[in-house]
């Protein structure tokens, strides 16, 4: 199932496009403190990568070409643009000598670029489209040469600061490493994020030393040179220095999760979606709901999943690339590649694998599987059931502990089971084999052969019972023990005289229930 790209409502639009723009995302970094043999842009959070929701931010703009710096780890990189973004252009940076160096490497893989660069950090997963588009619309409409996204946080500790002249203009972007003292206490922070006219960054680029303490060519160092050169700057302020985090160890990365989570909480919430419990909802970025839909406590919707309206999930439900139609109900239940029908009930305790699909007002119950089958309109597997590889028509009942034997051991094969047949308790349906419309078949049935539309087929044994077997065999135990007592009661009531013996006089001609001549117990609601 396709994930939507922006399942969340955001906002965002399209930025007026004067002239070509350019957009570049460094992703290069090793991430040391996430202690990972995961690259760090590949780290995942509610439905995307780090350079995944930086790619999505950036996508309104528009630009004419995305390029993405790689390094560490870039095949894996590489591999996952080609998923996610097949038209960005991976750019290997094989030594990572600094950002000015990733970005200088990027633009010699598009000579052609011109109008705007747009150079955005890969770890910034909580940036909006929206501040993307404004940081670049600001920078073009002053005709600047380059401008820089501030945010004023908390806390700059780690965070390269901005600093003004007495006059409010951009001075310089000092690395905090580089940082004087009383740089340091300046709470106004580079987020890392960009907007250059693309031939002045060229010609920035190529005078940048590595005079500073990490020995790199920092690309805040072409502010520095373009302002002393004349050349206009800027800064443009985030109105939420939150969206401006980055991710450097596993714990930022649980902070930026929660963030997330909330962000996109409140905006369903918005919609018309009723989440009961949104502290331990997680609901991936990618995932639509339709209003009125009610999701309950400890519930995930994950990848592709759409819940329709008036529908109700949960709680303690997970569900990955799952469609849930209109009024229907999940509980306590499990589902990957599913769709559940309109009105339809799963759960509690149900597992829907790859290709299950429920039609409207199906029924799956308690501890059932159903993988790659569909269960018809009305249809009902209450319980303690599996079904795989099968075809179950409408209004049709299967009984608890029925089994649908799909495997030999080399291939699948099909089960089919017609329009409201009704399959008995116990039973096992050895594929491939078709029941037939209307049909039964009787409780702890072992079928193998097809049963004809309103025939009922039974596979029993004859039950036989060997008289005093626990006596001889289970001696001294507490059934023996018991055994023997119900004999003497049953002695005692059939002895001349007594009321039972007398009792069974008058219906001792009465016709045994559940014969063996017909389905018994059949099934289970």
């Amino acid at each position: 199932m396709a994930a939507r790209l922006f399942a969340v409502p955001t906002g965002a639009r399209v930025v007026s496009q004067p002239h070509l723009r350019t957009v570049v995302v460094l992703a290069a970094g090793e991430g040391k403190r996430m202690k990972s043999a995961l690259p760090k842009v590949l780290h995942p959070l509610l439905g995307r990568t780090l350079v995944g929701h930086v790619l999505a931010a950036a996508a309104p703009l528009a630009a004419d070409r995305t390029v993405v710096v790689v390094g560490h780890g870039a095949d894996q990189v590489r591999a996952h643009l080609a998923e996610i973004a097949p038209e960005a252009t991976p750019v290997l940076q094989a030594e990572q000598l600094g950002t000015g160096h990733a970005v200088r490497i990027a633009l010699d893989a598009a000579p052609e670029a011109t109008g705007t660069v747009v150079v955005i950090n890969g770890d910034v997963p909580l940036l909006r489209p929206e501040t993307v588009a404004a940081l670049v619309e600001a920078h073009e409409g002053a005709g600047a040469a380059a401008t820089v996204l501030a945010a004023e946080v908390p806390d700059p500790t780690g965070l390269g600061r901005i600093v003004r002249d007495a006059d409010g203009r951009l001075e310089q972007i000092v690395e905090e490493r580089d940082a004087t003292g009383a740089q340091r206490a300046i709470r106004e922070i580079n987020a890392g994020i960009y907007a250059f006219d693309a031939a002045r960054l060229r010609d920035a680029l190529g005078k940048l030393s590595t005079d500073n303490d990490q020995g790199e060519e920092y690309l805040t160092d072409v502010f520095a040179l373009l302002g002393s050169a004349g050349e206009p700057v800027a800064v443009h302020v985030a109105a939420d220095h939150v969206e401006t985090l980055g991710c450097n160890d596993r714990v930022e990365l649980a902070t930026l999760r929660r963030l997330l989570r909330d962000r996109v909480n409140e905006a369903w919430m918005r919609t018309g979606v009723s989440l009961l419990d949104p502290d331990t909802t997680w609901i991936d970025v990618t995932v639509a709901l339709d209003r009125d839909a009610v999701v309950d406590q400890n519930t995930q919707l994950r990848g592709g999943t759409v819940v329709g309206t008036g529908a109700v999930v949960g709680p303690d439900v997970t569900l990955i690339d799952t469609v849930v139609g209109p009024g229907a109900t999940v509980l306590r239940s499990h589902a990957v590649g599913a769709e559940v029908g309109p009105g339809a009930s799963v759960g509690p305790y149900a597992y829907l694998r790859p290709d299950a699909r429920l039609a409207e007002k199906a029924k799956v119950g308690t501890f059932v599987e159903v993988k790659n089958s569909e269960v018809g309109a009305g249809a009902k597997v209450p319980h303690l059931s599996y079904v795989g590889d099968a075809t179950i028509g409408a209004k049709a009942n299967i009984g608890a502990a029925t089994i649908f034997v799909n495997y030999d051991g080399v291939n699948k094969h099909r089960t089919t089971v017609g329009e409201a047949a009704f399959i008995g308790c116990d039973t096992s349906l050895i594929a491939p084999v078709e029941v037939g419309a209307g049909a039964y078949v009787a409780a702890g049935s072992a079928i193998t052969q097809d049963v004809p539309p309103g025939a009922l087929g039974v596979t029993r044994a004859p039950q036989r019972s060997i008289d005093g077997w626990v006596a001889r065999k289970r001696a001294g135990t507490a059934s023996a023990e018991a055994a023997a007592r119900a004999q003497a009661a049953d002695e005692d009531a059939s002895a001349p005289g007594s009321r039972a013996s007398e009792g069974e006089a008058i219906h001792g001609d009465a016709e045994p229930v559940g014969s063996a001549s017909g389905a018994g117990d059949t099934a289970t609601e």
